[in-house]
């Protein structure tokens, strides 16, 4: 009885003929990497498409108007909103104030310095990328969070406040709390209603960055 095996042809096959080398491959390879090829170019596809689905966003939400900005983000405005989110999750800005704790003086630091450097990721934004609707609503969303939704908060309370804190800080006594002081402000609960109304408005801004950088899952 006669046993027949067959051996498939390797993959790759590489030869010395002489001083030259020869390198066959199999059709079975070609196959293989035209196969990896593809999957990695429709990954990269699914993936850049999941960013291209309309996003929304309700100007209400964030106190700067009435109307919905509706728009497809790309992964440059990721980027943008990445920036953003991580000011505005490293600040008291865009998470909750409790005054109870937290002193009005730093917090105005905090945002003054917010509304710089936001300034400055606007103006670092290359002119090519300006040019893409998505971002130039994403760039026009976040001047009008610092002009409608920051701006008249520390122009109506900002420089009064510091005026009477500074001059009630150097009249204290030593072991005086911050936070008590600031309580002795003769406005102070007009002062608190507003800022906690901008604090609010701007943790939904801040949302909505995550939003775009991450997706909606929490």
């Amino acid at each position: 009885m006669h046993h027949f095996y067959h051996q498939s042809a390797p993959l790759l096959d590489l030869s010395f003929v002489g001083h030259s080398i020869s390198l066959t491959l199999s059709s079975r390879l070609v196959v293989i990497v035209a196969v990896i090829v593809a999957l990695y170019f429709l990954i990269r596809y699914l993936n850049d498409r999941s960013f291209g689905s309309d996003f929304e966003i309700d100007k209400a939400d964030i106190g700067i108007g009435s109307g919905t900005i509706s728009f497809k983000p790309n992964r440059g405005d990721q980027q943008i909103a990445y920036a953003i989110w991580v000011e505005l999750s490293t600040r008291k800005i865009g998470i909750p104030i409790d005054l109870k704790h937290d002193v009005v003086y730093e917090i105005y630091d905090s945002w003054h310095n917010f509304f710089s450097i936001t300034r400055e990721l606007i103006k670092d934004i290359p002119v090519n990328k300006v040019k893409s609707k998505s971002t130039q609503e994403i760039i026009n969303l976040s001047i009008e969070v610092l002009n409608q939704g920051l701006r008249p908060h520390l122009t109506s309370w900002q420089a009064r406040f510091r005026h009477w804190y500074e001059k009630q800080l150097a009249e204290a006594k030593g072991d005086a709390e911050p936070q008590s002081i600031q309580e002795q402000y003769p406005k102070f609960d007009e002062l608190k209603t507003d800022l906690l109304a901008v604090n609010a408005r701007l943790i939904k801004y801040r949302e909505k960055m995550r939003e775009l950088v991450f997706g909606f899952e929490r």
